[in-house]
């Protein structure tokens, strides 16, 4: 592991602060879906995510610490109504977890490309699908789902306005943004509900975890009550509603408690890394880095880039020659394989090299997220397409980005990149 560059690990605090409240866990009896790691958690998350760029509340939250980020999609698209027959306006180019618990609770998709500045959802094509849907269905849909993309903060003002006009309620999905900020402000904090995710890959960890954030205390006690099996107040188990055991453990709280002592230290780290990555490619012809627009200061929990489809990188001739062993991005992942070596919709042979140069050098990439309206799994969701998040997947790689990336370590990449250029 020493010798190997990966894309993102979130770090233990040289501090000891997790060791600390993991023990506390542990002396207390306290090793369960509650206690008084769970409580703190929630607590430093509400202080943290209120607070503006120079210190001042903005806004009061509540938290619901849970399971998953993908468990905190689920109980806030329940909380907002969405059920059987309903449709969900959700960015396309995302990661699976922002879609599939759509589709657990018997509601569908409508996926919503890109704009080029962010990468996110299209505010023009999300008024477009809107009044599609009204006139096609008579209903209109029933939430909107933005996602901040590898941390970027989505241009969330003029959503919020097109969601204020038809009535729809807005869930951020901000699982790979915590701690960006748009025009100061924690991104996950202006619609109704914010997804946050605590993986082990993401900006602050608690091994797995995630959490809800929700307007008010009434929402949350709702929220709470789904997300421990929706039980009745009776001295015995008697349900009225299905419920979920979507509850963080106060194990995994300990961790998330002490990873908020280095929050903005690796913060700072990740876009200190960006930095380095902006400015070796500044010149370079053929490359482009992912910046963030004015008013936006994305975490840059992924740095990426575009390769133009000119551009010339060793071995591209023998891309796709091989079938992937294993899952690209997820060591721990079960995946299905022997299947055909192309798909309809895949990177560019020159993003492909790049990947395999890396790959070969000890450094892990990822093609960018493959957007769900090209998903065979949603191939009958409606989707209002311009073209923008296919064409950033077939130009697109993520660079490794992590905590525990050095300098050193982005030198080597950035040299490793350069070098298979031809």
């Amino acid at each position: 592991m020493s010798n190997r560059i990966f894309l993102c690990l979130a770090h233990m605090s040289e501090a000891g602060w997790e060791q600390k409240y993991i023990q506390e866990a542990f002396d207390t009896n306290w090793v369960v879906p509650l206690g008084p790691n769970v409580n703190g958690f929630e607590e430093d998350l509400k202080q943290y995510v209120g607070r503006l760029s120079d210190g001042t509340t903005a806004v009061s939250k509540e938290i619901v610490a849970l399971s998953s980020g993908t468990a905190a999609v689920h109980l806030g698209l329940l909380a907002c109504g969405v059920g059987p027959g309903d449709e969900v306006l959700v960015q396309s180019f995302t990661f699976c977890a922002s879609t599939h618990p759509i589709k657990y609770l018997g509601a569908t998709p409508v996926l919503i490309d890109s704009e080029p500045d962010t990468w996110n959802m299209d505010p023009q094509l999300l008024e477009q699908a809107i009044q599609d849907r009204i006139a096609k269905t008579g209903r209109k849909p029933k939430v909107i789902v933005p996602v901040y993309l590898y941390g970027m903060p989505a241009k969330i003002d003029e959503i919020l306005a097109i969601a204020a006009r038809y009535d729809i309620p807005v869930v951020e999905d901000a699982a790979e943004g915590f701690g960006s900020r748009y025009k100061g402000r924690v991104v996950g904090t202006f619609g109704r509900y914010g997804i946050l995710s605590f993986n082990g890959n993401k900006m602050i960890t608690t091994s797995g975890g995630g959490a809800l954030i929700c307007p008010d205390t009434e929402a949350r006690n709702r929220v709470m009550w789904y997300a421990t099996q929706a039980r009745e107040a009776y001295p015995y188990y008697h349900h009225e509603a299905v419920g979920y055991n979507y509850r963080l453990s106060n194990i995994c709280a300990g961790i998330g408690r002490g990873q908020m002592h280095v929050v903005d230290e690796h913060i700072a780290h990740h876009r200190h890394i960006a930095a380095m990555y902006r400015d070796a490619f500044a010149h370079v012809d053929g490359i482009t880095f992912h910046d963030e627009p004015q008013e936006m200061q994305s975490n840059f929990w992924l740095s990426t880039i575009l390769l133009s489809e000119k551009l010339k990188v060793k071995g591209e001739e023998h891309a796709y020659e091989q079938p992937v062993r294993g899952a690209v991005g997820g060591a721990a992942a079960q995946v299905h394989g022997g299947g055909p070596v192309h798909t309809d919709c895949e990177p560019n042979r020159n993003v492909e090299a790049m990947r395999v140069v890396l790959d070969q050098a000890g450094i892990e990439s990822r093609p960018l997220w493959k957007p769900m309206h090209r998903q065979p799994v949603y191939h009958d969701a409606p989707a209002y397409i311009n073209g923008i998040s296919e064409d950033l997947f077939h130009r697109g790689l993520c660079l490794p980005s992590g905590p525990m990336v050095s300098d050193a370590d982005v030198e080597r990449i950035i040299t490793t990149i350069l070098s298979a250029i031809r």
